[in-house]
């Protein structure tokens, strides 16, 4: 990496970076994938003496690490966060999603999909039936609910954020 270092991060965490002073970020704006791809194009032609630091979520859809590996950068994972499923909807989002109130679902992961799916299932919510729309940031995301027969499912062009909320009209 260059004698100035960076701080190179995917899209929330460079917004954060930023926020806290960071002078140099660079955003990979998209998933692991492309953050490793960003990295192994940012590296000098032998790897980092030291390994890089990845603060990640327990659960996590790509390995930065595993990712790396074969460029010989390597990388520390330390878990710094972890989502915990709820396992009922309040009832009154209960009751404006089986009313047909709601008009998007908004999907930034597979098992906040399948998270989803359970505890409306588990209410006695048929989600099929609903005119409700799912935004999911891939197709990996819209998987469970394309399973179950969910047909109002809108996929970003990219896996970020930005393209996330541009599909809402």
């Amino acid at each position: 990496m260059s004698a100035n270092p960076s701080l190179l991060c995917r899209p929330r965490s460079a917004e954060a970076a930023r926020a806290a002073g960071f002078a140099e970020v660079v955003s990979a704006d998209g998933n692991a994938d492309d953050l490793a791809r960003l990295v192994a194009a940012r590296a000098s032609a032998r790897a980092p003496t030291h390994p890089l630091l990845w603060l990640a979520g327990e659960d996590r859809a790509g390995d930065l690490a595993s990712a790396l590996a074969a460029t010989g950068i390597a990388v520390r994972t330390v878990v710094i966060y972890r989502a915990v499923a709820e396992t009922a909807l309040p009832a009154e989002l209960r009751d404006a999603l089986a009313g047909g109130e709601l008009d998007g679902v908004l999907h930034y992961s597979r098992r906040s999909a399948d998270a989803f799916e359970a505890i409306a299932m588990a209410a006695g919510i048929d989600l099929k039936s609903l005119p409700t729309k799912h935004y999911c940031l891939s197709a990996e995301v819209a998987a469970p609910l394309r399973q179950l027969g969910v047909d109002t499912i809108m996929v970003a062009e990219r896996p970020d954020e930005a393209s996330l909320l541009a599909l809402i009209d």
